[in-house]
């Protein structure tokens, strides 16, 4: 296939193009190469991706309507894989108009160009994050997920709606995956792994936030991207047993589908840190601090729906995904400063 993938100098957009291309496909890739986080790290995942002859990168904004354009005009895609967003829960709190140029306003461009251009399926990243004050566990797809606790998985959610009035307008098969707490080599450094790298390892606190109570459902990132392609690979279908009168809200009478992607197995933060810890040889001073604005105590992903659908099956042991994050870790920035901590 051809396939266009958005944010593919991203953490989970590499190694998403890059499976693509090692399984024979064709990929375009597009980033904006933002600096809401380290760009040398963006481009040296991009590097990875320029060894392939098969993949070719071009340098767009999401929110970029007339590119947008030209891009789904000259393209000829097959299928399209939108990863590309303004991520982050607490950015959100600094910046909500980044979100909606990105994620709002980019997002209905993707949906324009599929819209338009005979795509035959849009597989598109979603996040826990629309769960926000749902506390039943584990997280199902079947539940309502109508109460976000931050503009970012408000905009996640919007993005589920949207692909939903597409698929019904247009006929357009369009899947969603809720991330769960993506980890791995090449991960993000404003998120949580890299951050207690970096400090632990020069004998720095590290921030804890509620008190070291929470729970997530870690996930290493080439079990999502397996997931992912797995998913591009079984378009959308609609739902002959929909009842418009009892709405699932995982499916529909339209070729729709929402999943969640996760390891189904939540960890302590606290044994997270410890595993860091072990794979660094030093001890963490901790900070214990209370909640934070946006954020949420646990998370659970219940993936029954997209194993039976699709086989995935995540395979990583956190164990193993720790050391693997943090011998990347040791061997990209050796002693060096993390840019942005």
């Amino acid at each position: 296939m051809k396939v266009l993938v958005t944010g593919a100098a991203g953490f989970i957009g590499m190694y998403t193009a890059r499976l693509l291309l090692e399984r024979g496909d064709s990929v375009v890739g597009i980033d904006n190469f933002n600096d809401y986080y380290d760009v040398r790290l963006k481009e040296d995942r991009a590097k990875l991706l320029a060894e392939y002859d098969a993949f070719e990168l071009k340098r767009i904004d999401l929110a970029d309507r007339p590119a947008m354009e030209a891009l789904f005009r000259d393209g000829n895609f097959e299928t399209v894989v939108h990863l590309g967003a303004q991520a982050g829960v607490r950015y959100s709190l600094e910046n909500p108009h980044s979100y909606i140029d990105s994620n709002i306003v980019g997002t209905t461009n993707i949906l324009e160009g599929c819209r338009h251009h005979g795509i035959r399926h849009l597989v598109y990243a979603s996040s826990s994050s629309v769960y926000g004050a749902n506390t039943a566990m584990p997280f199902s797809t079947h539940q309502g997920a109508n109460h976000p606790l931050a503009l970012y998985g408000a905009t996640k959610k919007a993005n589920e709606m949207m692909a939903h009035a597409y698929s019904h307008l247009f006929a357009l098969p369009t899947t969603g995956l809720r991330f769960f707490t993506v980890y791995g080599p090449w991960g993000r450094p404003d998120m949580s792994p890299i951050i207690f790298a970096s400090r632990i390892s020069k004998g720095e606190a590290i921030d804890v936030f509620n008190y070291g109570k929470h729970s997530r459902d870690f996930t290493y990132v080439e079990d999502i991207v397996e997931g992912v392609v797995r998913t591009l690979d079984r378009p959308a279908a609609p739902n002959p047993d929909w009842d418009p009168k009892d709405p699932d809200p995982a499916s529909s009478a339209a070729p729709y589908r929402v999943y969640n992607i996760g390891n189904q197995e939540p960890v302590d933060l606290m044994r997270f840190i410890e595993l860091i810890e072990e794979g660094l040889g030093k001890a963490a001073k901790k900070n214990l601090l209370p909640m934070q604005p946006g954020d949420v105590a646990d998370t659970w992903a219940d993936t029954s729906d997209l194993t039976a659908d699709v086989g995935y099956a995540p395979g990583t042991p956190v164990e193993v995904g720790v050391k693997n994050f943090v011998e990347w870790f040791a061997d990209y920035y050796g002693n060096g400063p993390v840019p942005g901590d």
